[in-house]
């Protein structure tokens, strides 16, 4: 029997759990770097629960894995997993794979009071799947059925993320998700200078990299298999410096874990490597072969191991101390994942060497800020709202002293609770659109006012009409300049080309004064700053903070272009200035 003592922030996940379940059943998710010990977690929250509890995993491996760790602790658990030959439900305490129970649902009669969801970011909202049919039939047995989840990286490319509410007081989705609560969470930064996790060294790619830039992701956030295949055929030259490399810097490292972008990639990498010590998983490997493989990486018969999206999560294999990225993600989490393959404890590792050759230029410990990277100079920032003060991450540009001078935010992320007790977003918005009807702020997208439920024209429709009429412009907005004489403020709308149209508005005038304060004011220096212009003096001041709008619409007036429209946060179908 082993005994165990959990680390603090272990213990603090523990009784986060015990609190949030004494108050509520609605499912809750913990964060935790890899490495953390979840495992431990899991076993103390087996060890203090009542009633019946199954833990579900989506690999054998992982389910061995959860069930070694806590039988070691001198408990007895069952497994229920046909990788493992093993249907065992008359335990308190189950093991499973989540493959092997959602088809055997009709096994399981007596309720559960605890569901513990390892790698919880796998969960899928479909009714059809294998989680959620699992979830039904065990509600079905017990209404009170708690269900927490365990993950290292709680968003999904294409999906977003797991859960709704976070316990720092603000929220990731206005959608209902797996999860409404995640009620612990801790960096990875912290893990490591406690000495908890391995210190990764990062390092470029000395040679030539791979460019995936001119490859367009699908939904998912994925780059499609076919053209990414076509470009690395053309870089077989690099892929063999690239290998080249690996054995020069890995000369005194105990394994390797290679991420390749495709198979058909894996094959190349694995044909420039000694054949002797090097291997191959992919999701084709038969089962048996891929048990031998790993059991002979892990017994450091084989010192690189090369995978296709088979390795990023549940595989524990402390003496990995070298990671080779060439493969391309647009997600901060996945390329956390990927990274902690390394990050493990292992007798006389010092650290782990992390070298990018895809060219992903993520921060290992950035916070994932949740939508995909807009460009590849954008990086998270940090916007506080002008309402509650809270302060926001976006994706969004710094100049050289570190001021942000651009982001890609639309609502403040903050949120307070109602006197019932329930989280309410801060209704503050960084990017939006005014209704023509009651001039409420509603989000860039959406199709009907939330205040008076009227329709807002969408802003593809609007310049499609416009582009049809014979008496209306488009300018596509490349910036603005300003021009003040006495009370009057010029606005001048420049384009690509250097045309310009231009409207006056007279500070003398209450009306146009709170117009102009509407359409720049209200979205100074993207609307992290709001203010109310009163002279026009003040205007000139700090014209250069103004935010200009994507498109200008005019009308033909006799001889003159009167501007009709201006369209800000455009998301669209149509170009922007400076778009390729």
């Amino acid at each position: 029997m082993t005994t165990y003592t959990l680390r603090p922030y272990q213990q603090e996940a523990v009784e986060r759990t015990l609190q949030h379940f004494r108050k509520t059943t609605e499912p809750a998710v913990i964060v935790l770097p890899t490495g953390a010990g979840k495992s431990l977690v899991i076993a103390e929250l087996a060890r203090l629960a009542k009633g019946k509890i199954m833990i579900l995993a989506h690999v054998k491996e992982l389910v061995e894995q959860n069930h070694e760790k806590f039988i070691a602790l001198g408990r007895e658990a069952g497994i229920y997993s046909a990788g493992l030959k093993r249907k065992q439900t008359n335990y308190q305490i189950t093991f499973a794979s989540v493959q092997s129970i959602s088809r055997n649902l009709d096994s399981l009669i007596d309720p559960y009071s605890l569901l513990i969801i390892d790698e919880c970011h796998r969960l899928s909202e479909d009714e059809d799947s294998q989680y959620q049919k699992t979830i039904a039939h065990l509600r079905s047995l017990d209404p009170d059925l708690r269900i927490l989840g365990l993950t290292a990286t709680p968003y999904r490319l294409g999906l977003g993320w797991i859960y709704q509410y976070h316990y720092h007081g603000y929220i990731r989705s206005e959608d209902s998700k797996p999860f409404k609560f995640c009620i612990y969470e801790l960096p990875l930064r912290y893990m490591i200078s406690k000495g908890y996790l391995t210190p990764p060294r990062l390092e470029d790619a000395a040679i030539a990299q791979y460019d995936f830039s001119a490859i367009t992701p699908d939904r998912f956030g994925q780059l499609p298999e076919k053209p990414v295949n076509e470009l690395l055929t053309r870089c077989k030259r690099v892929t063999n410096s690239i290998c080249q490399q690996i054995e020069a810097l890995s000369e005194h490292r105990k394994g390797v874990m290679i991420f390749a972008a495709t198979v058909k990639h894996a094959h190349e990498v694995l044909s420039y490597l000694p054949s002797q010590s090097s291997a191959l998983i992919t999701g084709e490997t038969p089962p048996e072969q891929r048990d031998q493989l790993i059991r002979d990486f892990k017994s450091q018969h084989i010192k690189y191991l090369i995978n296709v999206s088979v390795l990023t999560t549940g595989f524990d294999a402390p003496h990995v101390d070298m990671i080779a990225i060439l493969r391309p993600t647009e997600s901060v989490s996945l390329y956390q994942q990927i990274a902690g393959r390394g990050l493990r404890l292992s007798p006389n590792k010092t650290d782990c060497l992390i070298v990018d050759y895809a060219g992903n230029q993520f921060n290992l410990f950035h916070p994932e800020v949740g939508t995909t990277k807009p460009n590849p100079d954008s990086e998270p920032v940090m916007v506080f709202c002008p309402s509650c003060e809270f302060g926001n991450t976006f994706w969004g540009k710094k100049d050289t002293d570190g001021n942000v001078i651009e982001h890609y935010g639309r609502r403040c992320q903050a949120t307070h609770l109602s006197e019932q007790g329930e989280p309410i977003q801060c209704d503050y918005r960084f990017r939006f659109k005014n209704c023509p009807f009651c001039n409420a702020e509603n989000d860039i997208a959406a199709r009907n006012c939330h205040q008076c439920h009227e329709a807002i024209i969408d802003p593809d429709d609007q310049l499609k009409k416009a582009l049809q009429l014979k008496d209306a412009l488009v300018m596509r907005c490349a910036g603005i300049s300003i021009e003040i004489k006495e009370s009057r403020v010029t606005v001048i709308y420049h384009d690509e080309q250097g045309e310009t149209l231009q409207e006056r508005f007279d500070f003398a005038s209450p009306g146009q004064r709170q117009k102009f304060n509407q359409l720049f004011g209200r979205r100074f220096q993207h609307a992290s700053k709001p203010i109310q212009f009163k002279k026009a003096r003040e205007v000139e001041q700090l014209a250069h903070h103004l935010t200009s709008p994507d498109f200008v619409i005019a009308r033909k007036k006799g001889k003159f272009w009167q501007i009709s429209e201006r369209i800000f946060d455009y998301e669209g179908k149509y170009r922007k200035a400076h778009q390729l």
